[in-house]
């Protein structure tokens, strides 16, 4: 059982952490669920249609602190250039189960410019404007920003009751013939989290 939840989740959390998923991705909060049919109100405005299907991985992103932010944790972290280096617009903490998932660097779609960096923290080092940190991985490094204000989540299991109406969430699937998405991942915000990727 384990061994499938920790399946399910790689699979839901390389949407989140590289930039190879699918389109669309849609990114707002439930205003409707009735069996597999699920609508999303986008954040860019407008009422998008969702199927749900069996293979449609489910998770939750739960609240976390600069405190679970620990030596050698495996973390996501988007962020924007800033002068000479990067500056981080959110940090994911990953299970241990899921060390490695989408190790690496890449452009994101969070923000013009944006991209996203998988790997260890290997430092955290305090400073006036923020803490900085240094994320490895296989085949090289980046020191990013972390300003006061940047959220801080991580991931975990989640469950098809937690998308209710009011919940926050992100879809990522593509779209059918019929022009509603497939989604092959749901994203929800657990107790009012609202995910920030």
């Amino acid at each position: 059982m384990l061994r499938l939840v920790t399946l399910a989740l790689g699979c839901a959390f390389s949407f989140a952490a590289s930039a190879q998923t699918p389109a669309p991705t849609v990114r707002g909060v439930v205003a409707a669920i009735s069996g597999d049919a699920l609508t999303v109100t986008a954040r860019t405005g407008g009422n998008v249609d969702v199927r749900l299907g069996p293979k449609t991985r489910i998770v939750a992103v739960l609240a976390a602190s600069p405190a679970d932010l620990k030596p050698n944790a495996f973390i996501g972290v988007a962020a924007v250039p800033e002068g000479d280096g990067l500056k981080a617009l959110e940090v994911h903490i990953f299970p241990e189960a899921l060390r490695g998932t989408g190790e690496g660097f890449r452009p994101f779609d969070l923000a013009p410019g944006s991209s996203m960096t998988n790997g260890a923290l290997d430092a955290r080092v305090g400073g006036v404007e923020g803490d900085h940190l240094t994320v490895t991985y296989k085949g090289g490094s980046q020191q990013i920003r972390l300003p006061a204000d940047a959220p801080i989540v991580a991931f975990a299991p989640g469950e098809r009751s937690e998308i209710q109406p009011g919940v926050a969430a992100i879809v990522r699937g593509s779209t059918g013939a019929d022009g509603v998405i497939d989604a092959a991942a749901v994203i929800v915000g657990r107790n009012g989290v609202v995910p920030p990727m």
